[in-house]
């Protein structure tokens, strides 16, 4: 009888350690997720900052749907990359830009699994000339997809 209770027992805490260990990776994951994400921006500000738009728009998803809300809506991958070319056509009127104040919102299905991110933020660009663009400071909010390419944005709003 004791060790049909200690098997049941012993049963119970390999269930409980195992739930455990399910949470801690799903944080783990969420954790990889994120920094994935910050990477990403880490990675697209310093190709803005080469003056790199073609490197700076890798990451957003080159699909037709993916849309800029700004002064206007832009719909599609080739759109907005032609609209960065047009309102920075220098270096100089890129400048330097800095993100502050990231807040990256992981944004689970109902199995919860990570598949899409929500990402607040601040942009600054400290620059010598302007062209089309003549905000030097805004706000942001960023919608990506966990894409088999990594984590992509597909809808920017910026203003």
């Amino acid at each position: 009888m004791k060790a049909r209770y200690f098997l049941i027992g012993f049963g119970i805490l390999l269930a409980v350690v195992g739930l455990g260990g399910t949470a801690s990776s799903h944080a783990a994951t969420a954790g990889d997720d994120a920094a994935a994400i910050r990477q990403v921006m880490d990675q697209q500000a310093a190709a803005w900052n080469r003056g790199d738009v073609v490197e700076f728009m890798r990451s957003y998803k080159d699909a037709p749907d993916t849309t800029f809300v700004g002064a206007s809506v832009r719909k599609g991958y080739r759109t907005i990359l032609e609209s960065y070319r047009k309102h920075y056509a220098s270096k100089e009127q890129m400048g330097r830009l800095t993100y502050t104040e990231l807040d990256v919102r992981l944004l689970p299905d109902a199995r919860g699994e990570v598949r899409y991110a929500a990402v607040t933020g601040r942009f600054h660009l400290d620059r010598s000339a302007h062209g089309e663009a003549a905000r030097d400071d805004g706000v942001f909010s960023l919608l990506w997809e966990k894409t088999a390419g990594g984590w992509k944005i597909i809808l920017d709003h910026t203003s």
